[in-house]
């Protein structure tokens, strides 16, 4: 893992979102790279931080196999999420008649979740600062310039890209969190209650 490169990414697309965006696309690194690099260590992190939120705070009747397992629901539905928007995003884009592969969509999904992981964090380790989410609003800025940056596309289509990459992973984060949610407390409630 390069940690160099997750702090550079994160510190870089949060303070300059289009000159990161320039370096991105300069650098050409496979999805494989910003797969492991920078969405698995922030998967992992907000899972940590479900799972500190869960033990210490939240949950403290319950046994801590409940905390474990909300991290371990958290990784899987933001993993969900984010491959679910991708698939979706790239889809509509082709619709559209906008030829994007899946390393640029993937790009463009990851980079613009970033403020949201980062809000995540500490949202679900203290959920009485849930006001910081307004902060992953910010990944619509990152996602419209990702979009100039990596997909050749008129201003209109931006705007409906941009929408409905917004839909999708609001969509998908209720679904599958609704999901993940009856089937983790089934399977805690059946097991270790």
């Amino acid at each position: 893992m390069d940690f160099n490169f997750l702090v550079r990414s994160v510190r870089g697309i949060i303070l300059d979102p289009v000159k990161e965006w320039d370096l991105i696309q300069a650098e050409n690194k496979s999805s494989l790279y910003f797969s492991r690099n920078l969405l698995f260590p922030l998967l992992i992190l907000t899972s940590v931080s479900a799972f500190l939120g869960s033990f210490l705070f939240t949950n403290t009747v319950l046994k801590g196999s409940y905390s474990v397992l909300s991290g371990i629901k958290y990784f899987t539905l933001l993993f969900l999420v984010i491959y679910g928007t991708t698939f979706i995003f790239r889809k509509a884009a082709n619709a559209f008649k906008l030829s994007i592969d899946f390393k640029s969509s993937f790009k463009i999904i990851v980079f613009s979740s970033v403020p949201f992981f980062l809000c995540q964090v500490v949202t679900r380790v203290f959920e009485s600062f849930i006001f910081i989410n307004i902060l992953s609003f910010f990944g619509l800025y990152i996602l419209w310039t990702g979009i100039g940056k990596l997909i050749e596309s008129p201003e209109r289509k931006k705007i409906i890209l941009t929408i409905s990459a917004f839909i999708a992973f609001i969509a998908l984060l209720l679904f599958a969190n609704w999901i993940l949610t009856l089937a983790f407390d089934k399977l805690y409630f059946s097991i270790f209650a």
